[in-house]
């Protein structure tokens, strides 16, 4: 295996953690293909260069295979994958329909399984190592009202990301799953404004009183993405402000 390149696809680029992630990798000297669905999005970027944008959604395979030619095609394989794309799905328990799971799976699990299968038989197909990180959730490991879809659907991630590493480190792919507690998204104004309360709440339940900083997300996904994380694969680490050590 040949040295890893500086080439990485993220997925959900346009906003929120993918958004300051493509941000901080173009900084660190990366070429960035950046999955977008809405092209609205697109401006944030528009002063940047070494960055490819592709507008879609993730579950197009058509489209995923689409960008893994262009790399392969423009001499940047992609040797770094970063699954930030996902859906929240919110509902109660007794009414969630079969509709509903395999919405939130196709999104948040089926596609990311595709998308790793992909990515891993272009690198062996091309003799190079890889990383990838997967973006799960301290709902994925532990319980929340109304969130048994999101939750399960971010736990079976967790379980992939770990199944893959141990099958894949023989290819030298490593992968790694990072799961944020409440960081400072698209969600959270509107959250902070209409659910005052629930906002309270989750600040006092936070041992660290805040939430979290998207930068502070995207920095842990390019140390693991880096050659700097070599030795470390299978792992998930949460990101959360010790909600979980709570």
């Amino acid at each position: 295996m040949t040295k890893f390149l500086k080439n990485v696809l993220i997925t959900g680029a346009g906003k929120g953690i993918g958004e300051v992630t493509v941000k901080l990798f173009l900084s660190k000297g990366y070429f960035v293909y950046a999955l977008i669905k809405d092209k609205k999005d697109n401006f944030k970027f528009k002063n940047y260069k070494n960055i490819s944008i592709f507008n879609g959604d993730v579950k197009d395979i058509k489209l995923i295979k689409k960008i893994i030619s262009k790399s392969n095609n423009n001499n940047k394989v992609i040797t770094g994958l970063v699954n930030n794309a996902g859906i929240r799905h919110r509902k109660k328990f007794l009414d969630i329909k079969k509709d509903d799971l395999e919405n939130v799976f196709q999104t948040n699990f089926f596609s990311i399984f595709q998308l790793m299968q992909l990515f891993s038989k272009n690198l062996i197909k091309k003799k190079l190592s890889g990383s990838i990180v997967n973006i799960s959730s301290i709902v994925g490991q532990t319980g929340f009202d109304e969130l048994a879809s999101y939750g399960s659907s971010k736990g079976a991630l967790i379980s992939l990301t770990k199944c893959f590493a141990v099958e894949m480190a023989k290819k030298n792919i490593r992968s790694n799953s990072i799961s944020p507690g409440f960081t400072k998204t698209t969600f959270y104004k509107p959250f902070k404004k209409n659910k005052k309360k629930l906002y309270s709440w989750t600040l006092s339940r936070i041992p660290q009183k805040r939430w979290g900083e998207p930068k502070e997300i995207s920095e842990l996904i390019h140390f693991l993405i880096s050659d700097n994380s070599n030795y470390i694969t299978g792992e998930n680490i949460n990101i959360d402000g010790g909600w979980l050590s709570a």
